[in-house]
């Protein structure tokens, strides 16, 4: 259910194409879902062609979808293909992070897929859709990292490590096509209850040899405002954000994290 918060918000987003990375489940299935709900077109994409038809049932006439690994660079070209090539307007690039754990709890050889899952592909993907995005004048870019470019979480090393690459990567390219219309900026939400967080849940309680349940009352605890959100209380922002109403706004750090940053 999408949650009823702006409704008086014209976004002007009707009809435009928006490219939705991760949309199976979590923070890119809710936009993707409030993303129709406003109008715009949707080309949804995960590796879960169950998750998409699903999606797609919700707004048969706006979601469209491609299933594949976005960590796969050679899927980028099929996936740009799929979008017709010359009428994006916007896409949240968007996916799974990275497992848990300590420094000695990871091999090189890990740090090496977790590059591969939290940066390069972005910037993979980032190069496909750029060059159209110039020749149309217009663009919105935005990226979904986490709390941890802005404050460390406990035993996610990797998340904390190369995340924060992306935010240099976005902020540097946010600086040089400023001029173009086109705008980049990044999102970073704090805990949600999303299928990321349940297996950081289950980390946790194994860990600290407690229940799930206990471990989702230590995270909330730690929450300034008192209770965990949904995945979809931060689509007004993120829709805000890949709409023309965000043109002077690029290169930012918007955090939604009930103030655990703080």
């Amino acid at each position: 259910m999408i949650t009823k918060i702006c409704l008086d918000m014209d976004f002007k987003i009707d009809h435009k194409l928006f490219l939705v990375c991760g949309a199976g489940s979590g923070f890119g299935r809710a936009v993707a879902l409030r993303l129709a709900a406003e109008g715009a077109n949707v080309m949804a994409v995960s590796r879960s062609e169950e998750k998409l038809i699903s999606l797609k049932k919700n707004f048969p006439g706006k979601i469209s979808f491609i299933a594949g690994d976005l960590f796969d660079v050679e899927f980028h070209d099929k996936i740009i293909e799929a979008t017709g090539g010359e009428n994006i307007s916007g896409a949240l690039i968007n996916a799974g992070g990275p497992p848990a754990g300590g420094f000695f709890d990871f091999s090189l050889s890990d740090w090496d897929n977790a590059w591969n899952s939290v940066v390069r592909w972005k910037i993979s993907l980032t190069r496909k859709l750029l060059p159209l995005m110039k020749k149309n004048g217009y663009g919105r870019l935005l990226y979904v990292e986490s709390v941890s470019v802005k404050k460390s979480v406990d035993n996610l090393i990797l998340s904390n490590s190369l995340r924060r690459a992306t935010v240099g990567f976005v902020k540097t390219l946010a600086k040089e096509f400023a001029n173009m219309g086109i705008t980049l900026n990044v999102l970073a939400p704090g805990y949600h209850r999303t299928a990321a967080m349940e297996r950081l849940f289950v980390n946790v309680a194994q860990k600290e040899n407690i229940t799930v349940n206990d471990a989702v009352s230590i995270f909330e605890k730690n929450i300034p405002v008192g209770k965990m959100a949904g995945a979809d209380e931060i689509t007004p922002l993120a829709l805000w954000l890949l709409s023309p109403l965000s043109r002077y706004v690029t290169g930012e750090v918007f955090s939604h994290d009930g103030g655990i940053r703080l």
